[in-house]
């Protein structure tokens, strides 16, 4: 975790975060909260659906996702043994940006075995922008989380010895991804179809910082 990301690598949120010492506290503590919320939940699309009505980031709250398209990865390392699959079965990949209104909060990257779901679902995901969750929720899947990455924090190691930054009185800088999540999807006889890779932005900051 670092303090401040480099310059280069900032996007700021459209809504402006002071950098002071309660601004950072709180920009911890939401990203830790939604951090908490995707963990007990199975659906990131509906975990973000009540982060954006939570929020009030859009009218309708709806999280939809955007296909990025003619986009191919290899696959990486470990996905073959995550699904229990062997080389050479088909693993389809899809990227996507799961948005809110105007603000594109996560991207994600996601592997999936296209025999473990049905005709419609694999239709719906390889002809439309919807979203992997929506598409297979009639599976009554689970998610189980290999990783949870605190990308950045707001508060450098060793702040509760040190004590709380003075701030800049300048905005807060913040990377263009906060969080990381690396999940495998399970039907419910454990059978996995689908790894996700899922990078968190700051825009799920874009809200009014709170008054006082």
């Amino acid at each position: 975790m670092i303090a401040d990301p480099p310059a280069a690598s900032v996007d700021m949120p459209a809504v402006r975060w002071p950098d002071t010492p309660v601004s950072r506290l709180e920009v911890l503590a939401l990203i830790q909260t939604l951090n908490a919320d995707l963990l007990s939940h199975p659906s990131a699309t509906l975990t973000l659906d009540r982060w954006c009505a939570d929020h009030k980031l859009a009218n309708p709250a709806t999280v939809v996702a955007e296909r990025v398209q003619g986009a191919g990865k290899p696959i990486p390392p470990g996905v073959y043994e995550a699904l229990k699959v062997s080389p050479g079965t088909a693993v389809n990949y899809r990227a996507v940006r799961l948005k809110c209104g105007a603000h594109v909060l996560s991207e994600a990257d996601n592997w999936y075995v296209p025999s473990r779901l049905t005709a419609d679902m694999n239709h719906a995901l390889e002809t439309s922008d919807i979203a992997f969750g929506r598409a297979v929720q009639a599976l009554n899947y689970s998610r189980h989380t290999l990783a949870a990455t605190l990308l950045w924090s707001p508060l450098a190691p060793g702040w509760e010895h040190e004590g709380l930054p003075k701030g800049s009185g300048v905005p807060l800088a913040i990377p263009r991804h906060v969080l990381e999540h690396r999940a495998v999807l399970t039907t419910p006889d454990g059978t996995p179809f689908s790894l996700v890779v899922e990078n968190y932005t700051s825009d799920i900051l874009d809200f009014p910082p709170p008054k006082g």
